[in-house]
């Protein structure tokens, strides 16, 4: 832009070749056909695409509030419910069965004998109340390569969580040498230097648990981020032991994702497969780099929480 040559009053984009003129076309152009997919649907794809089986109900099942889902299609109903794939569908089948349909020009043209319209129906949904808690390390060594791809794989899991739950609530923890509770804007923004002390961010993690989510009542999803840097063998052993003795005994799954990092060692997630060969309780997943994120959150979710 403001290079080459040129006077003022010429047009731009246009080939001097043709005289700068175009005359009006009278000739068919392309038609994109905009679809609206919402949260829900893509949700519900990914668990088809993932094979991620449902989150059993738990805690407060008993009760039921009333939810509308589009569960059928009629011939009849206003034009924002109209469906655009249903109404071209029929409208081809007519076109073919008329034998007016030609394969080398294929313009199907729906009447209003073709339109379809989706048609809702209301049913009784149980209350399931949720808690995620995620935890991330913003130490020196995490750069914002890493905490993008954190950020990517927490959107879906989000998403996938939300369409399994209502009353799901969200809780985020950073951590360096010291943890603290911050809003999701900070979680996914907060740029900060030192040391590692990973045990901080699990005390707080397990404080949150024993002051506010009974476990008979929650279903609790711990989830921390890291590139597998610690202090010193003995905070992971005091990891180890929180872990053991009061995170995952309260929570339906502790899920481990480790980002590769290159000033990380990832010695962490070594120490715990040491620590936890055989337990069903805690995933670990590496997540090398964004490609990787597909299959670290069927790592998280594929077991079913």
């Amino acid at each position: 832009v403001g290079q080459g040559e040129g006077k003022a009053g010429n047009p731009v984009g246009v080939d001097e070749a043709e005289g700068g003129k175009q005359e009006a076309g009278n000739q068919a152009g392309q038609h994109a056909l905009e679809v609206e997919v919402t949260l829900e649907d893509l949700a519900q794809m990914m668990g088809e695409e993932l094979e991620l089986p449902n989150i059993e109900p738990k805690g407060q099942s008993g009760l039921v509030a009333e939810k509308e889902r589009y569960t059928s299609i009629r011939s009849s109903g206003p034009e924002s419910l109209r469906h655009f794939r249903r109404t071209f569908k029929e409208a081809l089948k007519r076109q073919i069965a008329a034998g007016t349909y030609n394969s080398s020009n294929p313009i199907i043209i729906p009447i209003r004998e073709d339109r379809r319209y989706r048609m809702w129906r209301q049913y009784r949904r149980p209350e399931r109340n949720a808690v995620i808690i995620y935890m991330m390390d913003v130490s020196g060594s995490m750069g914002a390569e890493q905490k993008e791809i954190v950020r990517i794989a927490s959107f879906w899991i989000d998403t996938w969580l939300h369409s399994q739950y209502d009353g799901l609530e969200i809780r985020y923890i950073v951590h360096d040498a010291v943890a603290r509770e911050v809003d999701r804007e900070t979680f996914y923004h907060t740029r900060e230097s030192g040391g590692t002390i990973i045990s901080s961010a699990y005390r707080l993690c397990l404080q949150m648990i024993r002051e506010e989510y009974d476990p008979a009542e929650w279903n609790i999803y711990p989830f921390h981020f890291s590139d597998g840097d610690n202090w010193s063998g003995n905070d992971t052993m005091e990891c180890i032991k929180l872990l053991k003795e009061d995170i995952i005994p309260r929570s339906n799954v502790f899920n481990y994702g480790q980002v590769e990092s290159e000033y990380g060692s990832g010695q962490f997630m070594k120490d715990l497969q040491d620590s936890f060969k055989e337990s069903v309780d805690l995933t670990m997943s590496a997540i090398s780099s964004r490609d990787a994120i597909y299959d670290s959150i069927k790592d998280f979710l594929g077991k079913g929480c």
